[in-house]
C-alpha cells in the first residue's frame, strides 16, 4: 500500500489492534486475580482499507505520497478475483463490517486499545525505519 503498487483499496476492513496492546492485555489477564478462568477479546477499532490509506497518505508525509486513496468498486474486485486466486479469498468480505466488543476487557482489566490511526502510523513508521518497505 505504501509503495503505491495497488491501484486502490477494496471495500474491506479490519479491527486494528496494536501488538503493544496485545502484550498489555496478556499481562493484565495473567496478573489480575479476577481474570482467572476467563477469556477476553483483544480487538480494536474497525477501519476500512480506504481509511487506512488516507491515514497513511496524510500521516507519513513524503513516504505516504504514493498511497492510493481511491476505493475499488466491488464488481471490479470480483472480476479481477476470477484471474487472481489470492484475491478470491477477500471477495466474501467486501462491504462486511465486523463489530466485536472489548467491554469485558475494559471493565475487568481496565484495558483499552489505542486508536487505530495511531497504530497504523506507528506500524508504518517502524517498517520504514527498519527498511522493510
Amino acid at each position: 500500500m505504501i509503495g503505491g503498487g495497488l491501484p486502490g483499496s477494496p471495500r474491506i476492513g479490519l479491527e486494528i489492534v496494536d501488538v503493544r496492546d496485545l502484550a498489555d492485555i496478556h499481562i493484565r489477564a495473567m496478573t489480575a486475580p479476577e481474570a482467572a478462568g476467563q477469556r477476553f477479546l483483544a480487538t480494536g477499532e474497525f477501519t476500512w482499507m480506504r481509511q487506512m490509506a488516507t491515514i497513511l497518505r496524510d500521516g507519513l508525509g513524503d513516504a505516504g505520497s504514493k498511497v492510493p486513496t481511491r476505493q475499488l468498486p466491488d464488481f471490479l474486485v470480483r472480476l479481477t478475483a476470477i484471474f487472481d486466486k489470492p484475491l478470491r479469498s477477500i471477495t466474501v468480505s467486501l462491504g462486511r463490517r465486523n463489530r466485536h466488543s472489548t467491554e469485558k476487557a475494559e471493565n475487568v482489566l481496565g484495558w483499552r486499545p489505542r486508536p487505530a490511526a495511531q497504530t497504523i502510523l506507528d506500524c508504518a513508521r517502524s517498517l520504514l525505519a527498519h527498511d522493510m518497505i
